[in-house]
């Protein structure tokens, strides 16, 4: 397969399991080193000690991986008749790669036949194996989006981009996911004060280099955080200028939800066709208000606009009910809150002006506080649910094709 043949493979690989036996260090080697490829973000890579007998002992004990790799010295009928057995033990769908001592073109097409989807020959470097890796993948689970996260505000002041902030370290530190966050507002972002970077760029800037497919622009725009929380760098926009086209900034979302498992978009400041976009596609909408009856009204009626947006759907919107007695004598009590939106809210935060103006204007995270940590505990809740539900979405049998189970089986049948 020539680079040109593997350059589909440039994308972030759906959650799957990857399972080599071997007792190879060489090969080991490789095959650890892709944990650092950024493709491999949602894959887990599990190395065994062994040959094709230990893997066939190890999966009739266990559910089979989406993907095998039994590396070999012998590639006589001997091993063919083996690699049959295995194939009696592994689901339908799993697939093979075999690494073996020879390059031999007769065996590579018989292992093809039997349902195996490559053949490698040792040693293998860690670029080749990886590329051999990922388009297995694709083939047999296909590509998975990453997720989306929309935070929305019902009006102006209920704490928003404070909140997508303190989601997006959540779900980098405590769920050590690589995780993405960018403000829609262009220059009426407060993001780099509240994450203590200077704006290095503008959202029109951004969006421009990524409908170009401009991605040396784009990787220069990135502000990395912390290990896995990295930031769009922008906010020098004029304020009063226009706002970036929706085409362009769909440009741009697609080009981070190719790197990034999740992305985190604070829509407190964007532009109406903006919070469409991103709306239509958030797999998580978390909509934020107060418990004040303007701020209620509003979330009613947006819930009602999204519920439209989406063909009446809203089971993923979460209301997020903040700053909950900061003035109890003009709030709505919270059965009536819960009848107007027809809903619960699923987080309520307590009014605790202290953390959040802090977190706002000094860079402090808003776990680091006392209270803060239980704040983004119950915001890190439905992302949890949201994770877990990708990986079963990412590894179901709806979307993968036969593997070396189900092809070995049909062989079987015929003969």
């Amino acid at each position: 397969m020539s680079e040109e043949d593997k350059s589909h493979t440039s994308i972030l690989l759906p959650g799957a399991r990857v399972a080599l036996f071997t007792t190879d260090s060489e090969t080991k080697e490789a095959f650890h080193a892709l944990e650092s490829d950024w493709r491999f973000a949602r894959v887990v890579l599990e190395t065994i000690e062994g040959d094709v007998e230990t893997a066939i002992k190890s999966c009739s004990a266990g559910e089979s991986p989406d993907l095998i790799i039994i590396q070999t010295e012998d590639i006589d009928d001997g091993f063919s008749d083996r690699l049959e057995a295995l194939a009696g033990s592994l689901s339908e769908h799993t697939s093979a790669i075999v690494i073996g001592p020879d390059n031999d073109v007769n065996l590579y097409r018989k292992l093809v036949a039997m349902g195996v989807s490559d053949y490698l020959v040792r040693p293998v470097k860690t670029d080749m194996l990886g590329n051999e890796i990922a388009s297995t993948l694709i083939e047999q689970v296909g590509t998975s989006d990453s997720r989306l996260i929309a935070v929305m505000g019902a009006k102006g002041g209920v704490g928003t981009t404070v909140l997508a902030e303190a989601l997006a370290w959540g779900s980098a530190s405590d769920l050590n996911q690589k995780t993405f966050l960018m403000d829609a507002s262009g220059g009426w972002s407060t993001l780099s004060v509240g994450m203590n970077f200077e704006p290095s760029t503008t959202l029109g800037e951004a969006v421009r280099a990524a409908s170009e497919g401009n991605e040396d622009s784009l990787s220069r725009m990135v502000y990395q955080a912390d290990e896995k929380l990295f930031v769009l760098s922008s906010g020098g926009d004029v304020m009063l200028d226009d706002s970036v086209e929706q085409e362009k900034f769909e440009a741009l979302l697609e080009y981070l939800m190719g790197l990034y498992p999740v992305v985190v978009v604070d829509l407190s400041g964007g532009t109406a066709a903006l919070k469409r976009t991103i709306l239509t596609r958030a797999h998580l909408t978390m909509l934020v208000t107060t418990p004040t009856l303007p701020s209620v009204r509003a979330a009613r009626t947006l819930l009602q606009e999204i519920k439209e947006l989406r063909g009446g759907d809203i089971d993923d919107v979460e209301v997020v009910l903040n700053m909950q007695n900061y003035a109890p004598k003009f709030e709505v009590p919270k059965a009536q809150i819960q009848e107007g939106l027809e809903r619960p809210p699923s987080v309520t935060i307590p009014f605790d002006p202290a953390i959040f103006v802090s977190t706002e204007s000094e860079a402090v995270k808003l776990g680091d506080h006392n209270q803060g940590g239980s704040i983004v505990e119950s915001l890190l809740a439905p992302v949890r649910k949201l994770l877990a539900i990708s990986v079963v979405e990412g590894q179901g049998s709806d979307v993968k094709k036969g593997g070396i189970g189900g092809i070995l089986t049909k062989l079987k049948a015929k003969s």
